[in-house]
């Protein structure tokens, strides 16, 4: 599992853990019942607080991404597909929503910006 935190984004570094393992559930690299990297052997590797890995993989399982057996370790859950696409829905109307606002701050129209997005999905 290959997790890059960027210290100088801002986005908290807990949310960088969380989005990436996300991304890597979504995208079938980690399937149900993947054993997840302790809290401290993640927390060494990324040279971060073991209470930040910890608030990580408590988001995500209180999500339902993941699942934990005390003493044995964090695995991953029983991938439910309405929640993935569910997941995936949030994360595209956001990427369409900043794309929107740029369009505003250019002074593009809603309607211009509603004729891009036709070409673009006519592809």
């Amino acid at each position: 599992m290959r997790i890059i935190i960027n210290s100088s984004s801002m986005v908290p570094i807990y949310e960088q853990i969380t989005d990436q393992i996300k991304s890597l559930i979504r995208g079938g690299e980690l399937k149900e019942n993947d054993n997840l990297l302790s809290v401290r052997a993640l927390s060494k590797e990324l040279k971060i607080s073991a209470l930040t890995v910890k608030k990580a993989y408590d988001s995500l399982e209180e999500e339902g991404f993941t699942v934990t057996i005390h003493g044995k370790g964090t695995y991953v859950g029983a991938v439910n597909p309405g929640l993935l696409l569910e997941e995936q829905k949030k994360e595209l109307e956001a990427d369409l929503e900043q794309a929107v606002c740029k369009g505003r701050r250019y002074g593009i129209s809603d309607e211009d910006i509603r004729s891009l997005f036709e070409l673009i999905l006519e592809g």
